[in-house]
């Protein structure tokens, strides 16, 4: 199964000729880095794409000029395809999941074709990287040595994965926090010591431009501000965004919280994690790639419905087949909502979702939380360590970040 999989990935991209025009930015941006050239002032592609990441990011891409373009754009394919399978690992054994090789073989034959994990493919995108950096980091042993700088990292390369420094501050894990803080500073540091002027552009101005990445309104944008805006018929919710996004955000982390306190650790990773897409100015449909873990989780309390139902949505690809050329992103009926947002739409949902199995309170040895089902840990065997108690994630690349 996934052989025939990879079979007809690489196909689909050698007979389309799928561009990857991430990586070429990425590689734009190593090169301004080598040339001692401005890094936030170009723009690449045919698309005219610019650099949008911190200058440590830049200061790490500088390997991809080492390489002819062909040859960089099959290191990044294989390179997420090798990501993707310890992505799929990593959940597994975060969800406490059984150990057959067989199902983790067709867990990995089928994430591939989950939009978040396909998009990722085709832009030639680092989430899957960040995400394995994260979760692994995350779920390392208590009292591991340098645990959080690998957060620290991620955060370093891309800004959002910091809210998980905020998550393990207000959750007690504080020496791990102030690693992965002083790990995030460190990046600072660096990026600020080889490019002074590159840092002073990003860190005083460049972090707060959102139209450097894109259209907050398009239907790639599956952020709560982009479901905002669709709905309001909107190109600007300003404020009205802003609001919602405070409150789900200070949610979100309150939510993380309480099921930490009740021994679920494993869905307040999972929890903060789409809070973190959620709460993004704009979260493009392949920042989801969270959808993988939360697909291990739900198959682990034996909720094969609901997880049926979330691999259907992350797979159906519904906004991409609503009409939305130019700015019809923003003009269509209240009707279609469900189908250009399905991404926010279900991230809220896990949030109301653990409040109400929260809402009761729950033991931390896990005996009295309600909703229903088994335990992450009862599911494979008996308890273990972080185990849930027992209750009572086509358009062409080119076309969806630009002018349209």
């Amino acid at each position: 199964m996934l052989v025939l999989s990879l079979a007809a990935l690489t196909t689909l991209f050698l007979v389309t000729r799928i561009p990857l025009g991430d990586t070429l930015v990425y590689r734009a941006e190593g090169q301004a880095v080598v040339n001692g050239t401005s890094l936030y002032d170009f723009v690449t592609t045919e698309w005219k794409l610019p650099a949008t990441y911190p200058p440590f990011a830049a200061i790490l891409f500088v390997p991809t000029t080492w390489l002819p373009v062909t040859a960089m754009k099959v290191c990044f394919f294989v390179g997420n395809l090798a990501l993707l399978a310890l992505l799929v690992r990593l959940s597994w054994r975060f969800a406490k999941l059984p150990k057959r090789p067989e199902l983790m073989t067709a867990a990995i034959a089928f994430a591939i074709w989950l939009e978040p994990v396909f998009q990722t493919f085709v832009f030639g995108q680092i989430n899957l990287a960040l995400a394995c950096l994260v979760l692994w980091d995350l779920t390392r042993p208590k009292g591991a040595l340098g645990k959080g700088v690998g957060l620290g990292i991620a955060a370093g390369i891309k800004l959002t994965p910091a809210i998980f420094i905020v998550y393990l501050l207000v959750t007690g894990r504080v020496r791990n926090g102030l690693t992965a803080l002083a790990s995030f500073a460190a990046t600072v540091l660096f990026g600020i010591l080889v490019l002074p002027s590159a840092s002073l552009d990003f860190w005083t101005r460049r972090m707060f431009e959102t139209e450097r990445v894109g259209k907050v309104w398009i239907v790639d944008n599956q952020s709560l501000q982009g479901m905002l805006a669709r709905a309001m018929n909107s190109m600007e919710p300003g404020l009205v965004w802003f609001g919602c996004a405070v409150v789900v955000g200070l949610a979100g982390l309150w939510i993380a919280r309480r099921a930490v306190r009740a021994g679920m650790e494993e869905w307040s990773i999972v929890i903060v994690a789409v809070t973190m897409v959620l709460v993004s100015p704009i979260s493009w449909s392949h920042h989801w790639v969270w959808c993988v873990p939360l697909l291990a989780l739900l198959l682990a309390e034996r909720r094969f419905r609901t997880a049926v139902a979330v691999a259907f949505l992350f797979t159906c690809r519904s906004f991409w087949a609503v009409p939305h050329q130019g700015d019809l992103d923003v003009q269509l009926p209240w009707w279609q909502q469900p189908g250009l947002s399905p991404y926010p739409m279900v991230g809220l949902a896990l949030l109301g979702w653990m409040v109400w199995r929260l809402r009761d309170g729950a033991a931390a040895d896990g005996t009295s939380l309600p909703g229903g089902g088994t335990g992450v840990g009862a599911s494979v065997g008996g308890p273990v360590r972080g185990s849930m108690p027992e209750p009572r994630k086509q358009q062409t690349p080119s076309e969806s970040r630009t002018e349209r």
